[in-house]
């Protein structure tokens, strides 16, 4: 047995062979990587740098002087906390009395509208000459204005966009699809003129109001101001006013639909076409209220998206665009059996209503077939009578009318209406048909129910080119707040809820590549009188305080006439928009004649106008102080220094340029265009709101991201906040900065870099030296100076992706994941003229056309050749063509842990070890990287921010489908009315129902003040 004494050699044996070893490894590291990075000397380097450009930014921002002149009136300063509850109410007390003057505005319009339908008696013969949007102003080829097309005159106007527009009077626009000159339309334009005055009038009561419209149940569109309309490139013009949300949610209730399909062997070719076209169309009808699904029926049923077998689902834009992805699959064989098809639409109806998740309101079977050999009243006596709760509406496909007296029955017997669709240029106007019988029972009960949609727009323009973009301003509070996971704050507002939340959100700036995290407080209430409610989202530390400063008005008077000040004009100090003599005012114009009392009609914000008063006199010095430092010839010699810059909280700027204006290397920083760098009504600047985030007295830099392909620009900016201290409280009152040449910025840079420590002047290492690369990257990774010019504004993680991936194992960057739920994403089409082209009713019209030309040289119907045009003379190359469609991304962004200042690493490669070593540049944002450049360590892949897709597989695309969120259902429900004529239901002219919606017009005021 071995005593202490021999198990202490042992151990010092063991431990000695363990050092050789360790010595061996350490040595052989060594020799591999050629290079170690001594730590003090990176620390010297960025401590000279540090010190430099801050002396720079600080003297020519003029902070110290700033932040000395807030100091200095800080004993006149009252500092109070936001009460976030209070002003969430008081903001939607005042948004109440906004939507109540809109509302007002569509009851002046209604009442006028049916006063003058009513006095109206209709003329088949009437002859009327009315503005027509889309001719108006155009001429023939001898000079003369075209029928229709008298002139119009119009001129920009600022209220509207600077679109040329005639606010005197309206205009009309008719869908391309239908007749100018139909005596419907013609008489209901004539009628409906009457509603020029009260247009007019409306707008003299509530300036504030943009765009006012009349839409007919004939499908004409009556718009004030007047303005022309110009087709698109192929001559045409989509738009019906019909199809749009507003249109349809003001003139049907909510409606829970199943859409049949025969897809049995009789409707190959054209029909089968036509089908399809009209499921789209009723499909265009269905808004966020409604739910649907949609069967195809033979022998059997399909659904057209299985996964949503027995039940149904919100007809929101993207399940609407996913049924539509599918109809193409369909395909017509075997024998049609709608009473399977009809059982199943009957339980599927009365077990999602059970459910309380629907509609639960109006009920609707849609039918979609060439023919049907029985009736079925024992299906609807089992399901349907005497009630008859579910409408059922047929559509009969073809030419052919034998069956035609079964479905009208069916649709008679249940309250719905019958039409024939023939060919596919009548499609549209087919399916508008059930749109009247649901309108019924609200006209009966002279319901004239306020409706508001969501906030939508048609387009968005990219690249110079107008490009639909369909999810853009419908958006989910759950994908704008996505940090919500259980929809907390989404469900209590929804629920019309008043109170807080809290939650750390993680906000993208500078075009999405920089995040800002923070944590907000969130204050909500409901708007009364209107389905909305209303949140205001607070950020801890600077955005939770406000103070109260006091000048007099002649002392801010004086100093808001110098030059160098300006509004952000977005902001309301003032309501230039109340009286026409004001519209053209600027917001400081404004102030200045509220201030001077030569406009007492002038309303403005008193509380807002003191603190810019405030802010003028406090930061008035800077003026001077600016012009002396561009006056002295002896500083900033180089030029190097461009343009100071002062914004404070109160949206007032003060801007001096060290240079001429057309020397700025940056023509475009701080000009209207630059939206991310000036005051806007959803924004302060970027670099007010990246300085606000910063440690107080520390300057943050970076270089703007250009819009092109290529990510380079020629400066950097500085800017740094002005904070009043009093304790825990730390309002952020300004921010200053600079804007310098990047060549400026670098060369000091490179200047710092070559000191050393060393007495005799001889430095162990450089960044001259060819093994190792310098680097200067900010807090969120991207480089401001390399020796590789060519990579100033990559991410560095592209450049280096072995030190960046070490980087964030050690946790000096964390990676943040981030979701784009309203993203664009290139997908390669078949551009070929196939089934899909034709759901777009006008190529459906080019096939009509090809359709009636078949049918009129065979004289046959059912011959089937037109399957054979469909399918081979429309079987063209296929070509794929890449089009932007909606998409859900993920991306990620970086940010550096504020605590870790400086840490250097090894990387173990295939063949050798990369040292680094990187350290904070003190008072900013940046970070010195020096990395062994001898080991190239090519194994590890760059780390990009490249968006990736997040595609579904079939089962979690089955789930998001299947998924309701918590939602409110309108107020109202016209389902039935035990007046309503169900003998108007179609199938002949003596039957077309009365137009009672041409008494209700359908009307939406859009506002941006």
């Amino acid at each position: 047995m071995a005593g202490p004494g021999s198990q202490r050699r042992a151990s010092r044996g063991a431990s000695a062979l363990l050092a050789a070893a360790l010595l061996y490894a350490a040595l052989g590291a060594v020799v591999r990587s050629e290079q170690q990075i001594p730590l003090s000397v990176v620390k010297l380097w960025a401590s000279a740098f540090g010190g430099e450009i801050k002396s720079i930014a600080a003297k020519y921002s003029g902070s110290q002087l700033l932040q000395k002149k807030y100091k200095e009136y800080e004993k006149d300063v009252a500092i109070e906390e936001i009460d976030g509850l209070q002003l969430v109410k008081k903001l939607a007390k005042n948004m109440e009395e906004m939507f109540h003057k809109k509302s007002e505005a569509v009851r002046r319009l209604v009442e006028a509208a049916e006063e003058a339908h009513l006095k109206h008696e209709f003329d088949a013969d009437l002859q009327y000459e009315y503005f027509n949007a889309v001719l108006i102003n155009e001429r023939d080829k001898d000079g003369n204005f075209l029928e229709l097309g008298k002139e119009f005159i119009l001129a920009p106007n600022d209220h509207f966009n600077n679109l040329p527009v005639n606010i005197s009077l309206s205009d009309v626009q008719v869908p391309t699809n239908m007749y100018n000159k139909d005596p419907a339309i013609v008489n209901g334009v004539y009628w409906s003129e009457s509603l020029n005055k009260v247009f007019v009038d409306n707008f003299d009561r509530d300036p504030s109001l943009i765009w006012q419209y009349f839409g007919s149940a004939k499908g004409f569109f009556r718009q004030y101001p007047g303005i022309k309309w110009e087709p698109d490139e192929n001559g045409v013009i989509a738009f019906d006013c019909r199809n749009r949300k507003w249109y349809i949610q003001a003139a049907t209730s909510p409606k829970d639909v199943v859409i049949l399909v025969d897809v049995s062997g009789s409707m190959k070719g054209l029909r089968l076409t036509i089908a399809k076209q009209t499921v789209s169309s009723i499909l265009d009808t269905l808004g966020d209220d409604d739910f649907f699904n949609i069967i195809a029926y033979n022998e059997e049923l399909h659904y057209v998206e299985p996964c949503l077998n027995g039940t149904l689902v919100q007809a929101d834009r993207t399940n609407k665009e996913h049924f539509r992805e599918h109809l193409d699959k369909l395909f017509a064989k075997g024998i049609g059996m709608l009473d399977i098809a009809l059982n199943e639409a009957f339980n599927i109806l009365s077990d999602f209503n059970h459910t309380g998740q629907g509609s639960v309101c109006s009920q609707a079977i849609m039918l979609i077939t060439d023919g049907a050999v029985d009736t079925y009243d024992t299906i609807f006596a089992k399901y349907n009578w005497p009630d008859r709760k579910v409408r059922i509406f047929t559509y009969l496909i073809g030419r052919e009318a034998a069956f035609a007296d079964n479905l009208k029955w069916m649709a008679c017997a249940n309250k719905g209406f019958f039409t024939q669709i023939s060919t596919l240029a009548d499609v549209q106007e087919n399916v508008m048909e059930y749109l009247h019988v649901l309108s019924r029972p609200k006209v009966i009960d002279q319901e004239h129910d306020v409706v508001w949609t969501e906030a939508y727009i048609d387009s968005t323009y990219e690249e110079g080119k107008k490009r639909r973009k369909p999810n853009y301003s419908s958006v989910d509070l759950s994908e704008v707040e996505w940090e919500d996971r259980d929809d907390v704050l989404r469900n209590a507002m929804v629920n019309r809820k008043t109170g807080k939340f809290s939650m750390e959100v993680k906000k993208t700036v500078d075009k999405g590549k920089r995040v800002l995290v923070m944590t907000n407080d969130y204050y909500y209430t409901d708007i009364k009188g209107t389905p909305f409610s209303l949140g205001v989202a607070l950020s801890r530390g600077h955005g939770k305080y406000f103070f109260r400063g006091n000048v007099t008005i002649e002392e801010g008077l004086h100093d808001l006439e110098h030059p160098d000040v300006s509004l952000a004009d977005e902001w309301s100090y003032c309501n230039t928009d109340l009286h026409p003599e004001h519209r053209h005012l600027s917001q400081l114009e404004a102030i200045k004649l509220y201030l001077k009392g030569k406009e007492p009609l002038l309303q403005c914000d008193k509380e807002l106008i003191q603190e810019v008063l405030f802010d003028a006199v406090v930061s008035a010095p800077i003026e001077a102080y600016w012009t002396s430092l561009a006056l002295n010839k002896s500083e900033n010699s180089d030029k190097g220094v461009e343009v100071a810059f002062l914004g404070t909280r109160t949206g007032l700027s003060r801007i001096n340029l060290f240079v001429g204006a057309e020397q700025l290397t940056n023509q475009d920083f701080l000009k209207a265009g630059d939206k991310e760098n000036i005051f806007n009504a959803d924004h302060f600047p970027l670099w007010y709101r990246r300085a606000a985030e910063q440690i107080p007295g520390s300057f943050v830099y970076s270089i703007p991201f250009s819009t092109g392909i290529v990510n380079k620009s020629n400066v950097v900016t500085a800017s740094t906040s002005i904070q009043l201290l009093d304790e825990r409280k730390s309002p952020v009152v300004a921010a200053v900065g600079i804007q310098m040449k990047l060549e400026f910025f670098q060369r000091k840079f490179w200047t710092a870099s070559r000191q050393c420590a060393s007495l005799d002047g001889k430095c162990s290492i450089s960044c001259d030296d060819e093994t190792v690369n310098c680097y200067l990257i900010d807090n969120n990774g991207f480089i401001l100076v390399s020796e590789d010019y060519t990579q100033t504004g990559d991410f560095f993680g592209e450049v280096e992706g072995a030190v960046m991936n070490k980087l964030l194992t050690m946790g000096s960057f964390k990676r943040i994941t981030l979701y784009d739920y309203q993203a664009m994403c290139r997908a390669n089409k078949d551009s070929s003229d196939s089934a899909s082209g034709l759901l777009d009713p006008y190529h459906a019209f080019l096939a009509a056309v090809k359709w009636i030309m078949t049918e009129l040289v065979l004289f046959l119907v059912e011959f089937n050749l037109c399957s054979w045009w469909h399918s081979d003379m429309t079987a063209t190359a296929q070509k794929l063509k890449q089009t932007l469609e909606p998409c859900d991304t993920e991306y990620p962004a970086f940010v550096s842990e504020r605590t870790i200042k400086e840490t250097s690493g090894n990387i173990a490669c295939e063949d050798c070890s990369k040292s680094f070593v990187i350290q904070q540049i003190p008072s900013s944002n940046l970070f010195m990287v020096v990395v062994d450049s001898s080991c190239l360590c090519e194994s590890v892949t760059p780390i990009t921010m490249a968006p990736i897709e997040i595609r579904y597989n079939e089962s979690l695309k089955c789930e998001r489908l299947k998924a309701q969120k918590i939602r409110r259902r309108p107020e109202s429900c016209h389902g039935f009315h035990p007046e309503e004529n169900a003998r108007e239901c179609g199938g002949a002219p003596s039957l077309q129902a009365k137009m009672v919606l041409v008494v209700f017009p359908l009307l939406l005021m859009l506002f941006s003040r």
